[in-house]
Protein backbone atom coordinates (compact mmCIF):
# COMPACT_ATOMS: atom_id res chain seq x y z
CA UNK A 1 0.00 0.00 0.00
CA UNK A 2 2.96 2.12 0.69
CA UNK A 3 4.21 1.38 -2.65
CA UNK A 4 0.70 2.55 -4.44
CA UNK A 5 1.15 5.61 -2.41
CA UNK A 6 4.76 6.67 -3.88
CA UNK A 7 3.53 5.65 -7.13
CA UNK A 8 0.37 8.03 -6.89
CA UNK A 9 2.48 11.21 -5.47
CA UNK A 10 5.14 10.21 -7.99
CA UNK A 11 2.03 10.54 -10.67
CA UNK A 12 0.93 13.39 -9.38
CA UNK A 13 3.84 15.49 -9.81
CA UNK A 14 4.74 14.45 -13.36
CA UNK A 15 0.76 15.24 -14.19
CA UNK A 16 1.28 18.59 -12.32
CA UNK A 17 4.67 19.26 -14.31
CA UNK A 18 2.80 18.28 -17.95
CA UNK A 19 0.20 20.57 -16.76
CA UNK A 20 2.28 23.55 -16.93
CA UNK A 21 3.46 22.93 -19.80
CA UNK A 22 -0.09 21.89 -21.74
CA UNK A 23 -0.76 25.11 -24.02
CA UNK A 24 -3.72 24.54 -25.67
CA UNK A 25 -7.11 22.09 -25.72
CA UNK A 26 -4.99 19.72 -27.62
CA UNK A 27 -2.39 19.52 -25.34
CA UNK A 28 -4.63 19.06 -22.77
CA UNK A 29 -6.57 15.86 -24.58
CA UNK A 30 -3.24 14.38 -24.78
CA UNK A 31 -2.49 14.63 -21.05
CA UNK A 32 -5.53 13.37 -20.30
CA UNK A 33 -5.25 10.33 -22.88
CA UNK A 34 -1.80 9.83 -21.15
CA UNK A 35 -3.39 9.38 -17.44
CA UNK A 36 -7.37 8.51 -17.47
CA UNK A 37 -7.56 7.14 -20.95
CA UNK A 38 -7.88 3.54 -21.61
CA UNK A 39 -3.81 2.69 -21.57
CA UNK A 40 -3.40 5.09 -19.08
CA UNK A 41 -1.45 5.35 -15.83
CA UNK A 42 -4.20 5.71 -13.93
CA UNK A 43 -5.65 2.88 -15.61
CA UNK A 44 -3.14 0.43 -15.06
CA UNK A 45 -2.80 1.04 -11.52
CA UNK A 46 -6.58 0.06 -11.32
CA UNK A 47 -6.29 -3.34 -12.84
CA UNK A 48 -2.96 -4.03 -10.55
CA UNK A 49 -5.18 -3.82 -7.14
CA UNK A 50 -6.38 -6.98 -7.54
CA UNK A 51 -2.62 -7.80 -6.79
CA UNK A 52 -3.56 -6.47 -3.27
CA UNK A 53 -4.69 -8.21 -0.32
CA UNK A 54 -8.41 -8.13 0.02
CA UNK A 55 -7.80 -5.79 3.23
CA UNK A 56 -5.89 -3.18 0.78
CA UNK A 57 -8.06 -3.18 -2.27
CA UNK A 58 -11.01 -1.25 -0.79
CA UNK A 59 -8.51 1.74 0.63
CA UNK A 60 -6.02 1.24 -2.75
CA UNK A 61 -9.70 2.08 -4.84
CA UNK A 62 -10.24 4.76 -2.72
CA UNK A 63 -6.98 6.15 -3.02
CA UNK A 64 -7.13 5.57 -6.27
CA UNK A 65 -10.41 7.58 -7.03
CA UNK A 66 -9.57 10.65 -5.30
CA UNK A 67 -6.35 10.99 -7.16
CA UNK A 68 -8.32 10.73 -10.76
CA UNK A 69 -11.06 13.25 -9.36
CA UNK A 70 -7.96 15.99 -8.78
CA UNK A 71 -6.74 15.50 -11.76
CA UNK A 72 -9.87 15.62 -13.53
CA UNK A 73 -10.78 18.74 -11.71
CA UNK A 74 -7.47 20.12 -12.43
CA UNK A 75 -7.71 19.50 -16.05
CA UNK A 76 -11.08 21.34 -16.17
CA UNK A 77 -9.62 24.02 -14.53
CA UNK A 78 -6.90 24.17 -17.25
CA UNK A 79 -9.10 24.35 -19.75
CA UNK A 80 -11.33 27.22 -18.57
CA UNK A 81 -8.03 29.39 -18.26
CA UNK A 82 -6.99 28.51 -21.52
CA UNK A 83 -10.77 29.61 -23.30
CA UNK A 84 -10.76 32.98 -20.75
CA UNK A 85 -6.98 33.58 -22.07
CA UNK A 86 -8.30 33.26 -25.73
CA UNK A 87 -11.29 35.05 -25.18
CA UNK A 88 -8.88 37.73 -23.65
CA UNK A 89 -6.53 37.94 -26.83
CA UNK A 90 -9.79 38.32 -28.94
CA UNK A 91 -10.95 41.15 -27.02
CA UNK A 92 -7.54 42.92 -27.16
CA UNK A 93 -7.63 42.94 -31.20
CA UNK A 94 -8.32 45.99 -32.97
CA UNK A 95 -11.42 45.79 -34.88
CA UNK A 96 -12.49 48.48 -36.76
CA UNK A 97 -16.26 49.66 -36.44
CA UNK A 98 -16.58 51.74 -39.29
CA UNK A 99 -15.62 48.95 -41.99
CA UNK A 100 -18.67 47.73 -43.88
CA UNK A 101 -20.16 44.79 -42.59
CA UNK A 102 -20.56 41.99 -45.19
CA UNK A 103 -23.89 41.96 -46.57
CA UNK A 104 -26.21 39.07 -45.65
CA UNK A 105 -27.50 36.92 -48.35
CA UNK A 106 -31.13 37.69 -48.61
CA UNK A 107 -33.51 35.92 -50.92
CA UNK A 108 -36.40 37.79 -53.09
CA UNK A 109 -39.40 37.30 -55.24
CA UNK A 110 -37.73 36.12 -59.16
CA UNK A 111 -39.03 39.02 -61.06
CA UNK A 112 -41.44 36.72 -63.38
CA UNK A 113 -43.05 35.98 -60.50
CA UNK A 114 -42.79 39.72 -59.20
CA UNK A 115 -44.91 40.69 -62.64
CA UNK A 116 -47.75 37.94 -62.34
CA UNK A 117 -48.06 39.59 -58.71
CA UNK A 118 -48.52 43.05 -59.89
CA UNK A 119 -50.43 42.40 -62.82
CA UNK A 120 -52.63 39.81 -60.43
CA UNK A 121 -53.00 42.81 -57.86
CA UNK A 122 -54.19 45.18 -60.15
CA UNK A 123 -56.94 43.46 -61.10
CA UNK A 124 -57.64 42.37 -57.79
CA UNK A 125 -57.98 45.89 -56.72
CA UNK A 126 -60.72 45.97 -59.27
CA UNK A 127 -62.92 43.28 -58.55
CA UNK A 128 -61.65 40.57 -60.50
CA UNK A 129 -60.82 37.08 -58.78
CA UNK A 130 -57.33 35.24 -59.68
CA UNK A 131 -57.98 31.69 -60.95
CA UNK A 132 -55.59 29.32 -60.96
CA UNK A 133 -55.81 25.54 -62.57
CA UNK A 134 -54.06 21.91 -64.29
CA UNK A 135 -52.03 22.78 -66.54
CA UNK A 136 -53.19 19.44 -68.11
CA UNK A 137 -56.46 20.34 -70.03
CA UNK A 138 -58.40 18.52 -72.71
CA UNK A 139 -58.27 19.35 -76.08
CA UNK A 140 -61.91 20.65 -75.58
CA UNK A 141 -61.62 23.13 -73.20
CA UNK A 142 -58.30 24.44 -75.04
CA UNK A 143 -59.18 24.19 -78.37
CA UNK A 144 -63.13 23.19 -79.14
CA UNK A 145 -64.61 25.40 -76.59
CA UNK A 146 -62.83 28.08 -78.01
CA UNK A 147 -64.56 28.28 -81.13
CA UNK A 148 -61.37 26.15 -82.79
CA UNK A 149 -62.86 22.78 -83.94
CA UNK A 150 -60.76 19.71 -84.65
CA UNK A 151 -60.14 21.12 -88.04
CA UNK A 152 -59.61 24.61 -88.07
CA UNK A 153 -56.11 25.78 -89.09
CA UNK A 154 -55.58 27.49 -85.93
CA UNK A 155 -54.93 24.59 -84.09
CA UNK A 156 -51.27 24.27 -85.71
CA UNK A 157 -50.47 27.63 -84.64
CA UNK A 158 -49.97 26.19 -80.92
CA UNK A 159 -47.70 23.56 -81.49
CA UNK A 160 -48.57 21.71 -77.91
CA UNK A 161 -47.44 18.86 -76.55
CA UNK A 162 -49.71 15.91 -76.70
CA UNK A 163 -50.28 13.54 -73.49
CA UNK A 164 -52.53 11.23 -75.90
CA UNK A 165 -55.26 12.07 -78.31
CA UNK A 166 -57.14 14.08 -76.07
CA UNK A 167 -54.99 15.46 -73.40
CA UNK A 168 -52.58 17.99 -73.93
CA UNK A 169 -50.18 20.45 -71.93
CA UNK A 170 -51.70 24.02 -71.90
CA UNK A 171 -50.93 26.37 -74.70
CA UNK A 172 -52.39 28.99 -73.14
CA UNK A 173 -54.55 29.59 -69.66
CA UNK A 174 -57.74 30.18 -71.22
CA UNK A 175 -59.05 27.14 -70.62
CA UNK A 176 -60.17 28.89 -67.07
CA UNK A 177 -62.28 31.24 -68.79
CA UNK A 178 -64.01 28.25 -70.08
CA UNK A 179 -64.69 26.47 -66.78
CA UNK A 180 -65.31 30.04 -64.86
CA UNK A 181 -67.86 30.76 -67.27
CA UNK A 182 -69.60 27.47 -66.72
CA UNK A 183 -69.49 27.41 -63.24
CA UNK A 184 -71.27 30.82 -62.62
CA UNK A 185 -73.90 33.38 -64.14
CA UNK A 186 -72.59 36.43 -65.71
CA UNK A 187 -71.51 39.11 -64.62
CA UNK A 188 -67.73 37.82 -64.10
CA UNK A 189 -64.68 39.32 -64.01
CA UNK A 190 -61.47 37.08 -63.64
CA UNK A 191 -57.97 36.72 -64.48
CA UNK A 192 -55.82 33.66 -64.49
CA UNK A 193 -52.34 33.27 -64.64
CA UNK A 194 -50.20 30.57 -64.97
CA UNK A 195 -47.77 28.18 -66.83
CA UNK A 196 -48.17 27.54 -70.53
CA UNK A 197 -46.04 25.12 -73.03
CA UNK A 198 -46.07 25.36 -76.87
CA UNK A 199 -43.28 23.31 -78.93
CA UNK A 200 -41.02 26.43 -79.84
CA UNK A 201 -37.93 26.19 -81.02
CA UNK A 202 -35.57 27.56 -77.84
CA UNK A 203 -33.87 31.23 -78.94
CA UNK A 204 -33.54 34.55 -77.14
CA UNK A 205 -37.01 35.55 -77.73
CA UNK A 206 -38.63 32.14 -77.25
CA UNK A 207 -39.15 29.21 -74.86
CA UNK A 208 -41.21 26.15 -75.08
CA UNK A 209 -42.69 27.02 -71.41
CA UNK A 210 -43.65 30.29 -69.95
CA UNK A 211 -45.75 32.16 -68.19
CA UNK A 212 -49.43 33.94 -69.25
CA UNK A 213 -51.99 35.87 -67.52
CA UNK A 214 -55.29 36.32 -69.22
CA UNK A 215 -58.00 38.35 -68.39
CA UNK A 216 -61.80 37.86 -68.50
CA UNK A 217 -65.22 40.42 -67.97
CA UNK A 218 -68.55 39.52 -69.59
CA UNK A 219 -71.35 40.97 -68.09
CA UNK A 220 -74.36 43.33 -69.83
CA UNK A 221 -73.14 46.49 -71.83
CA UNK A 222 -69.70 45.40 -71.65
CA UNK A 223 -67.85 47.40 -75.09
CA UNK A 224 -64.19 47.31 -76.26
CA UNK A 225 -63.88 51.13 -74.60
CA UNK A 226 -63.70 49.22 -71.40
CA UNK A 227 -61.03 46.96 -72.75
CA UNK A 228 -58.67 49.43 -73.82
CA UNK A 229 -59.31 51.71 -70.74
CA UNK A 230 -57.99 48.79 -68.03
CA UNK A 231 -55.57 47.58 -70.22
CA UNK A 232 -53.86 50.93 -70.79
CA UNK A 233 -54.56 52.05 -66.64
CA UNK A 234 -52.42 47.94 -66.50
CA UNK A 235 -49.68 48.54 -68.53
CA UNK A 236 -48.97 52.42 -66.38
CA UNK A 237 -49.30 50.37 -63.94
CA UNK A 238 -46.60 47.96 -64.77
CA UNK A 239 -44.67 50.42 -66.70
CA UNK A 240 -44.47 54.03 -65.54
CA UNK A 241 -47.68 56.38 -65.24
CA UNK A 242 -46.74 58.15 -69.21
CA UNK A 243 -46.99 54.80 -70.97
CA UNK A 244 -49.36 54.88 -74.32
CA UNK A 245 -51.04 51.87 -75.66
CA UNK A 246 -52.32 51.27 -78.97
CA UNK A 247 -54.50 48.34 -80.33
CA UNK A 248 -53.95 46.64 -84.08
CA UNK A 249 -56.43 44.90 -85.84
CA UNK A 250 -55.75 41.32 -85.96
CA UNK A 251 -57.34 37.71 -85.87
CA UNK A 252 -58.22 35.31 -83.32
CA UNK A 253 -60.63 32.82 -83.26
CA UNK A 254 -61.98 33.68 -79.77
CA UNK A 255 -62.63 37.00 -79.79
CA UNK A 256 -64.13 39.14 -82.62
CA UNK A 257 -63.10 41.85 -83.20
CA UNK A 258 -59.00 41.13 -82.09
CA UNK A 259 -56.40 42.69 -81.69
CA UNK A 260 -52.57 43.14 -80.85
CA UNK A 261 -52.04 45.14 -78.40
CA UNK A 262 -48.84 47.42 -77.94
CA UNK A 263 -47.08 49.93 -75.63
CA UNK A 264 -44.55 52.41 -76.03
CA UNK A 265 -41.05 51.35 -75.55
CA UNK A 266 -39.90 52.25 -71.83
CA UNK A 267 -36.54 52.47 -73.03
CA UNK A 268 -36.84 55.15 -75.60
CA UNK A 269 -40.11 56.31 -74.70
CA UNK A 270 -41.92 55.87 -77.97
CA UNK A 271 -39.27 57.82 -79.57
CA UNK A 272 -37.59 54.89 -81.56
CA UNK A 273 -34.19 56.50 -80.97
CA UNK A 274 -31.38 56.10 -78.43
CA UNK A 275 -28.88 58.94 -78.55
CA UNK A 276 -29.19 59.33 -82.78
CA UNK A 277 -29.40 55.51 -82.56
CA UNK A 278 -32.08 53.26 -83.58
CA UNK A 279 -33.25 51.97 -79.93
CA UNK A 280 -32.39 48.01 -79.78
CA UNK A 281 -35.38 47.34 -77.99
CA UNK A 282 -38.41 48.05 -80.11
CA UNK A 283 -35.91 48.38 -83.46
CA UNK A 284 -36.69 52.07 -84.25
CA UNK A 285 -40.34 51.48 -84.02
CA UNK A 286 -41.24 53.05 -80.51
CA UNK A 287 -43.79 50.16 -79.93
CA UNK A 288 -43.27 46.70 -78.15
CA UNK A 289 -45.79 44.12 -78.69
CA UNK A 290 -46.94 42.69 -75.47
CA UNK A 291 -50.26 40.35 -76.49
CA UNK A 292 -53.43 39.77 -77.82
CA UNK A 293 -57.18 40.89 -76.51
CA UNK A 294 -60.42 41.52 -78.20
CA UNK A 295 -64.38 40.95 -77.30
CA UNK A 296 -65.04 37.48 -76.69
CA UNK A 297 -66.52 35.28 -79.61
CA UNK A 298 -70.34 35.21 -80.00
CA UNK A 299 -69.92 31.19 -80.40
CA UNK A 300 -67.43 31.19 -77.29
CA UNK A 301 -70.66 32.98 -75.14
CA UNK A 302 -73.21 30.05 -76.61
CA UNK A 303 -70.71 27.23 -75.78
CA UNK A 304 -70.96 28.31 -72.00
CA UNK A 305 -74.57 28.74 -71.84
CA UNK A 306 -74.38 32.55 -72.01
CA UNK A 307 -76.87 34.69 -74.47
CA UNK A 308 -74.78 36.97 -77.06
CA UNK A 309 -77.87 39.29 -77.31
CA UNK A 310 -77.74 39.88 -73.36
CA UNK A 311 -74.21 39.88 -72.80
CA UNK A 312 -70.58 40.72 -74.09
CA UNK A 313 -67.20 40.67 -72.93
CA UNK A 314 -63.47 41.06 -73.73
CA UNK A 315 -60.47 39.22 -73.21
CA UNK A 316 -56.98 39.40 -73.09
CA UNK A 317 -53.57 37.18 -72.67
CA UNK A 318 -50.12 38.75 -72.43
CA UNK A 319 -46.97 36.51 -71.75
CA UNK A 320 -45.29 37.88 -68.79
CA UNK A 321 -41.55 36.55 -69.78
CA UNK A 322 -42.31 39.28 -73.02
CA UNK A 323 -43.79 41.84 -70.09
CA UNK A 324 -40.15 40.71 -68.16
CA UNK A 325 -37.87 41.21 -70.92
CA UNK A 326 -39.42 44.41 -71.59
CA UNK A 327 -39.53 46.22 -68.46
CA UNK A 328 -35.96 45.26 -67.20
CA UNK A 329 -34.16 45.58 -70.32
CA UNK A 330 -32.87 41.66 -70.49
CA UNK A 331 -31.44 40.77 -73.68
CA UNK A 332 -32.45 36.72 -73.48
CA UNK A 333 -35.36 35.17 -72.30
CA UNK A 334 -33.46 32.26 -70.88
CA UNK A 335 -32.45 34.34 -68.14
CA UNK A 336 -35.16 34.16 -66.71
CA UNK A 337 -34.77 30.63 -66.20
CA UNK A 338 -31.26 29.79 -65.32
CA UNK A 339 -31.28 30.86 -62.15
CA UNK A 340 -28.28 32.69 -62.23
CA UNK A 341 -27.88 34.72 -58.49
CA UNK A 342 -25.74 37.78 -60.17
CA UNK A 343 -28.45 38.23 -62.70
CA UNK A 344 -31.11 38.07 -60.36
CA UNK A 345 -29.71 40.09 -58.07
CA UNK A 346 -30.11 42.93 -60.26
CA UNK A 347 -33.16 42.50 -60.71
CA UNK A 348 -34.31 43.32 -57.27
Amino acid sequence: MADLQTTLDELRNRFAEALGKAGDEKALEALRVAFLGRSGEITVLRRNIGQLSAEERPTAGKTINDVVSQIESDLEAAKGQLEARVFEAELAELVDITFPAIEPQVGTIHPVRRIIEEAAGFFERRGFAVLTGPEIEPDYYTFDALNIPEDHPAREGFDSFFINDKLLLRPHTSPMQIRAMQQHKPPIAVVAPGKCYRRDAVDARHLFQFHQIEGLLVAEGVHFGHLKGMLTEMCRELFGADQQVRFRPSYFPFTEPSAEVDTTCPKCHGSGKLRETQCNMCGGSGWIELGGAGMVHPNVLREVGYDPEVVSGWAFGFGIERVALTRYDIDDIRRTVESDPDFLLQLR
